[in-house]
């Protein structure tokens, strides 16, 4: 389980490429090494990935075809920086929401409004995935946890201050990006059921 709140950015060292597979190696913050043991879950922009090697404060990390397929994480070059959150541990305060680390979907940076104290980014996401988008609702862009401001059939805002832009990796972003989106667990499984029961009563 993650909060939604990123801890830090890490820096890709070494990716390792195969055949529907896929191994990188991070420069993981020193804040964040502390007590990080072999198969412990880290998110990476979102996506929950499990520690396979430790080198110090070089971590690793294997990819299977799936997630390659469907997240941002198969695009990653040397040297790009990835949102990173070590998973919640009982006790800890929930300042995001509740997310899994499973990643629904990407969407694509289609405008970014940029001001003195804050930037607004738009995104459009495939058109089968907005019945998850509601004004206010709560969504996991590349693992932060944010609020959605405004709503146009697939296209969707987020409303970024200058504490996220500094603290992670989304005000790099450029338009046409790829970035992951976590949709909220509640919100996605409410629509499935309430589509569910409308279903079998047309049925």
């Amino acid at each position: 389980m993650f909060t939604g709140i990123i801890q830090g950015t890490a820096k890709v060292l070494k990716i390792e490429r195969k055949k529907a597979f896929q191994q990188h190696t991070i420069e993981m913050p020193e804040s964040l090494l502390t007590e990080i043991q072999l198969g412990a879950s880290i998110a990476h922009n979102g996506c929950c990935l499990t520690v396979t090697k430790i080198d110090g404060n070089q971590v690793s990390f294997d990819l299977m075809q799936e997630t390659l397929r469907i997240t941002n994480l198969g695009q990653l070059k040397e040297g790009a920086l990835i949102n990173i959150e070590r998973a919640a541990r009982f006790g800890d305060e929930i300042g995001g929401h509740v997310m899994s680390g499973h990643i629904l979907c990407m969407a694509e940076v289609s405008e970014i409004i940029a001001s003195e104290n804050n930037c607004k980014i738009w995104f459009e996401l495939p058109k089968q995935q907005e019945k998850y988008l509601f004004y206010k609702g709560y969504i996991g862009i590349d693992g932060i946890s944010l609020t959605i401001g405004e709503v146009d059939n697939n296209r969707f805002s987020i409303n970024l201050i200058p504490e996220t832009l500094n603290r992670t990796n989304i005000g790099s972003r450029q338009l046409g990006d790829k970035i992951n989106i976590e949709i909220d667990p509640q919100t996605q499984a409410i629509v499935e059921t309430v589509e569910r029961v409308l279903q079998q009563k047309v049925n």
